[in-house]
């Protein structure tokens, strides 16, 4: 008896400990977009960037404008970009049991690389509901992508993991380098390179609204289906035996997580361009603190990876104004040196 009130009352402690950490989250989520919203050629005050979210666009004037139309859409894409990667970056690494997978790990960046390519050197007037050329194409070709791989990868109704992964790698690597083939079909003074260089490194422009709309429906549909995956990535972390064994439907879930991982990837790539370390080091430093349990990981990777991303693309359009240079290599510059420390300093193993 005393035994099980010892447990509920750790189990208690343990959730307001989590409830507390997500309340944090939330607010520095909350300051960082006041920051982000503040900062740039204008700089604008926390207190007027919060009197005008209070009072609408409406309330006029030329900070007003900065706000709603420049500001307001491009950190809320950060958000969406950084939080669609980071859940998608935890499905992998759940799924293939390695913390060292990302959201492309499965041939999307490949896809989306050429499919920007072609959207830009042969479709450059392609739109569609207001996503540019590159974008839509983007999105169209990271989806095309993982469907190969996972058709190729499939094997008497079963998709080995580690098929998948090297097939995977095979067709994101032949897409990436088939991509410089319509370099050579660039006749507008090397105009149309340096913007795929430029989405290649991650970038994230001032969106439309009609584009945040847009995403935020995908990405919201996809955290929404990621929530009861969650479960079912506790117990594939027992081994895919035993979760056969208490009824898990092992290949049905493992596409279910695929699915989920590249709409929630398609839909950031087509936003934000490829945007590296946000999916890999955000679930992995969630996981240091709360351990392995993806229902708990789910929320926290999620306001994480969104705080994370809106600081990165903050300093990108900061750090050499009026100039600005690619979030991507933002992340890639705090992200690898901060992984490489955590890596050296736990110096341990740890399950997924």
């Amino acid at each position: 008896m005393e035994t099980e009130i010892a447990a509920k009352t750790a189990s208690g402690s343990s959730m307001r400990v989590y409830l507390l950490i997500l309340a944090f989250l939330l607010v520095v989520l909350a300051g960082v977009l006041v920051l982000s919203m503040g900062m740039g050629a204008t700089k604008i005050g926390a207190q007027e960037v919060l009197t005008s979210l209070l009072m609408g666009h409406g309330s006029g004037g030329t900070n007003s404008v900065i706000l709603f139309e420049i500001r307001l859409p491009r950190v809320l894409a950060s958000v969406l970009v950084g939080a669609a990667l980071s859940v998608a970056g935890l499905l992998f690494q759940g799924l293939f049991r390695n913390p060292m997978a990302d959201p492309y790990v499965i041939g999307s960046s490949g896809g989306a690389a050429l499919g920007a390519g072609i959207g830009l050197f042969l479709l450059p007037r392609f739109s569609f509901l207001g996503f540019g050329a590159a974008a839509a194409m983007a999105f169209v070709g990271s989806v095309a992508t993982i469907a190969l791989v996972y058709w190729l990868a499939r094997t008497n109704g079963r998709v080995p993991v580690v098929t998948l992964l090297l097939a995977g790698f095979a067709v994101s690597t032949m897409l990436s380098y088939s991509t410089y083939f319509l370099v050579v079909l660039d006749d507008n003074f090397g105009l149309r390179t340096r913007v795929l260089a430029s989405w290649l490194t991650g970038v994230i422009a001032v969106p439309r609204w009609t584009q945040v709309e847009v995403t935020a429906t995908m990405i919201g549909c996809g955290l929404i289906f990621c929530y009861p995956l969650a479960r079912r990535l506790n117990t594939l972390a027992l081994g895919d035996d035993y979760a056969r064994q208490v009824g898990v439907q092992v290949e049905k879930t493992h596409l279910a997580i695929i699915l989920a991982g590249s709409l929630l990837t398609a839909a950031a790539v087509s936003l934000g361009g490829i945007i590296s370390f946000v999916g890999l080091i955000v679930p992995h430093m969630a996981r240091l603190v709360l351990g392995p349990d993806h229902v708990r990981l789910l929320p926290v990777t999620a306001i994480t990876g969104a705080i994370f991303l809106v600081l990165a693309d903050t300093l990108a359009r900061t750090v050499l104004a009026p100039s600005e240079i690619p979030v991507g290599l933002i992340t890639a510059f705090i992200g690898g040196p901060f992984f490489l420390y955590l890596l050296r300093r736990t110096r341990r193993e740890y399950t997924l």
